[in-house]
C-alpha cells in the first residue's frame, strides 16, 4: 500500500481474514471507494443501456412488429457483429379483477388452485402492529430468517 491510503487493488492479493485485519480507518476508505465505484458501474450501465437502446431500438422494434410479437428476443446483425436485443415481458395483475375471476371460478365448479397459485404475505410493519391474539393466530406460518449482513462505516472525526 502507498502512502498507507489502502487501495481496492491491494485487496486482490488478500483473503477475507486479513481484510478483517485492517485498521478500521482504513476499511472505511476501502467501503468508500467500493461505494463509489458501484455507484460509477451503475451510472456508466445505465448510460450504455441508454445509447445502446438508442442505436438498436429502432431496429429491434420493426423486427419484434415483423414477427407479430411485442415483447421478446430479436436477432440483428451490423458489420458482421450479432445484436441481440431482448424486451421482456412485464406482467402484472389487477388483483381486485383477479379475486372476481377466481370468484368466478368456484361458482362454475372449477378449483382455483387447478390454474394458478397464491401467496398471501403480510407486511412485517402490519404483522408487528396486529393484536397479539391476531398475531398469534398466524406466527405458526411465519417464518424469519436473517438477510445478507452489511455494515457501514463513517469517519466520527471532523
Amino acid at each position: 500500500m502507498l502512502n498507507n491510503r489502502p487501495r481496492l487493488a491491494d485487496l486482490q492479493g488478500m483473503d477475507v481474514p486479513q481484510i478483517a485485519r485492517l485498521p478500521v480507518d482504513q476499511l472505511a476508505v476501502l467501503a468508500e471507494d467500493v461505494d463509489e465505484m458501484k455507484t460509477e458501474a451503475k451510472r456508466l450501465g445505465d448510460l450504455m443501456s441508454l445509447a445502446l437502446h438508442q442505436r438498436f431500438g429502432d431496429a429491434a422494434a420493426t423486427l419484434r412488429h415483423a414477427e407479430g410479437k411485442d415483447t421478446g428476443r430479436v436477432r440483428l446483425t451490423e458489420n458482421g457483429c450479432e445484436i441481440i436485443a431482448d424486451l421482456a415481458k412485464k406482467v402484472s395483475w389487477d388483483q381486485p379483477r383477479m379475486a372476481e375471476a377466481l370468484a368466478t371460478l368456484r361458482a362454475w365448479g372449477e378449483s382455483p388452485a387447478d390454474y394458478v397459485t397464491t401467496e398471501v404475505s403480510v407486511p412485517e410493519s402490519r404483522f408487528t402492529a396486529w393484536p397479539p391474539r391476531i398475531r398469534a393466530l398466524f406466527e405458526p406460518a411465519r417464518t424469519v430468517a436473517a438477510g445478507r449482513p452489511s455494515y457501514t462505516l463513517r469517519s466520527i472525526h471532523p
